[in-house]
């Protein structure tokens, strides 16, 4: 097989991300699908990997994040656990993708990525790699954990908590006080993430859960309005047709779009 220059291209930043574990998922296609394992490589690692709109790091936060939402692809994910710790990402750093992945997929999900970080922690201790810790999260009690989630769910839009309250309160109270207590006052106020990296992870994740487009809408708007460009979440849609498929980055391109003519008032 004649090899492309997007193929040499693909197979070193294959190689740079997921090392020994990514070699091994193209060797076990070549008896049965090697057409599959050069698909792989041009596309995935050869055209999109080597975009500029996000960094490699937040590029394996994002997939970590859509994999452990999805559910259905644990060799995948724990590659990409492997891709996220060569990549920069700390121990903590992945454990908080993970964790915060319990309030947009449910805490099922969030079990099994918890226990395939475990796995490739393992592996890679055995392999003589000794990954950072990286910061753990301030322990701080939180007197009121509803007054610190209205805090939090604020820094991203100072007028959600009121339309969340608007929309919900009359009918189930219980529903907004316990996204508000634990979405944001729990999960999101721990600061061993960045807000920006909480953000990718979850825009990656309802994207690639195609199920959530009015939660997506609203944090793509979030991700701008804490820094993320037009260009960085066009990265995480690109990269989501690797791993949810194009349909449901066509349907967060368009939501994507939304957002932008909105912001500039056309």
């Amino acid at each position: 097989m004649k090899q492309s220059d997007r193929y040499k291209i693909g197979w070193e930043k294959l190689k740079e991300i997921d090392g020994e574990a990514g070699v091994k998922v193209f060797n076990s296609l070549k008896d049965i699908s090697p057409d599959l394992g050069k698909f792989t490589i041009e596309y995935a690692f050869g055209d999109i990997y080597t975009r500029d709109g996000l960094d490699l790091k937040s590029k394996e936060i994002a997939v970590v994040a859509a994999l452990t939402a999805m559910g259905t692809a644990q060799p995948q994910l724990k590659v990409h656990i492997n891709g996220a710790l060569n990549t920069g990402s700390s121990i903590n750093e992945i454990k908080e993708v993970i964790l915060q992945m319990s309030g947009y997929s449910g805490f099922p999900s969030c079990i099994n990525g918890m226990n395939a970080l475990k796995e490739v922690l393992h592996d890679r201790k055995e392999n003589g790699v000794d990954d950072a810790i990286g910061k753990s999260p301030t322990e701080t009690e939180k007197k009121d954990r509803l007054k610190t989630g209205e805090e939090e769910l604020s820094k991203l839009d100072r007028l959600q908590v009121d339309r969340l309250k608007d929309a919900f309160n009359h009918f189930s109270p219980e529903l907004v006080k316990f996204i508000l207590e634990y979405g944001y006052g729990d999960l999101f106020s721990r600061d061993s993430l960045s807000k920006k990296h909480r953000q990718i992870a979850t825009v990656a994740a309802l994207t690639a859960l195609g199920n959530a487009q009015s939660q997506l809408k609203f944090h793509i708007n979030a991700g701008m309005n804490i820094g993320l460009t037009k260009e960085n979440i066009e990265d995480i849609m690109l990269l989501m047709t690797v791993y949810s498929g194009f349909p449901s980055a066509i349907n967060g391109i368009n939501i994507l779009k939304e957002v932008v003519n909105e912001r500039n008032g056309d």
